[in-house]
């Protein structure tokens, strides 16, 4: 997405001038000895910065990542990984060779790799509160950032006066900072979705990349091949692998729950070293937990790919009723999930489906026209 907006490899740069330039992630944290995050090449700090390396035990800043902070923890540490996505795509260094397990490898790299990176661990364990994003704001802006990239929101958009992150950008505006924020992850609920609405903050939609993760399963010996979605980096090393359905592995949840694998519902004594189906993707985790050898479930979006702790597939729900088809007609059913590929996607970058759309649900004459496509 950084070639589309026209940051490509080849674009004639201004390290010296972009050096200067500090972003503020206000996230779940950062992983300080990341790659992205390294200060080979860099002199000091900018001389504006005043902030601080607050980061807690065994966590240490450098003249890269030149400031961190925490507020419902004890350590600026990611434990999540969301925040280190974010501040490397904001401003990682370039990164060759990187890949994940070996799948998609390339050159990773922010949108203005010499900039430096503050960054403020607003969220833990999925949690962020208003108090601790307000007092986000204030640090980032009180430590000199020059940008704020705000990855987080609510599901559905409320009023500016209601929204901390709306509030706290109003503040970043006043002093001259420019905050940008994820515009939400509700797009297969409709239009109007949209969470960051207030016209002091610019949006930032979820795009697609120009690569797809794609994996197989094979049906029995060989009586079907399915393609479907998933970042996996495991193999079963050609093993058939007996399939046992989630309403088939519990004696103590409720259909729709088992169907699902939801919560506790599996039994570890009946998934062990079996394919579980799953009717949901949250299964998954299930699975896992449990002590399966690998899940397949479904998920209707063809642009999205989980990853996945164990040999998994999402497919589309016709290919799924097709699995359950075969499980429930065969004595022995069994499969084979292959680690996954990455394939090149011609059409990327579009916006994601998952994007939340608009327009603005509360302030309907506000049209942010031109919505930056990144991920």
């Amino acid at each position: 997405s950084w070639d589309f907006l026209g940051l490509n490899q080849t674009v004639k740069r201004n390290a010296t001038a972009e050096s200067n330039v500090i972003v503020g992630v206000l996230d779940s944290g950062i992983w300080p000895e990341s790659d992205s995050f390294s200060d080979e090449g860099f002199g000091p700090p900018p001389k504006k910065w005043k902030g601080a390396c607050k980061g807690g035990q065994n966590f240490t800043c450098n003249n890269k990542l030149i400031g961190a902070r925490a507020y419902h923890s004890d350590s600026a540490r990611d434990t999540d990984g969301h925040g280190t996505h974010t501040a490397s795509t904001a401003a990682g260094n370039n990164v060759v060779n990187a890949s994940f397990y070996g799948l998609a490898e390339g050159i990773a790299r922010g949108g203005v790799p010499s900039a430096r990176i503050a960054a403020y661990k607003v969220c833990d364990d999925k949690e962020c509160t208003s108090e601790d994003i307000l007092a986000g704001f204030d640090d980032a802006i009180a430590d000199g950032v020059d940008l704020i990239s705000v990855s987080l929101g609510l599901d559905i958009p409320v009023y500016f006066y209601q929204d901390s992150v709306a509030i706290g950008a109003f503040h970043a505006a006043e002093k001259g900072v420019l905050v940008m924020q994820s515009a939400g992850n509700s797009g297969t609920t409709g239009f109007q979705f949209v969470s960051s609405v207030a016209p002091w903050i610019l949006s930032v939609a979820a795009s697609t990349t120009d690569r797809l993760f794609v994996d197989k399963v094979v049906l029995g010996n060989g009586w079907k091949t399915l393609t479907g979605l998933s970042v996996n980096s495991f193999s079963l090393n050609r093993t058939k692998v007996p399939l046992v359905y989630g309403l088939q592995a519990t004696s103590y949840c409720n259909e729709a729950d088992a169907r699902a694998c939801h919560g506790h519902c599996l039994n570890k004594t009946l998934v062990k070293n079996k394919i579980v189906l799953c009717d949901e993707m949250d299964g998954v985790d299930a699975a896992y937990d449990a002590g399966a050898l690998g899940v397949i479930t479904k998920y209707d979006l063809d642009d999205v790919s989980f990853v996945v702790p164990l040999p998994a597939i999402t497919l589309s729900s016709k290919d799924y009723d097709l699995v359950i088809s075969y499980f429930n007609s065969t004595k022995e059913p069994k499969a084979e999930i292959f680690r996954s590929e990455t394939i090149k996607d011609k059409f990327a970058p579009i916006v994601a489906s998952f994007s939340s759309r608009g327009p603005n649900a509360f302030v309907p004459d506000i049209l942010k026209a031109r919505i930056g496509l990144i991920t």
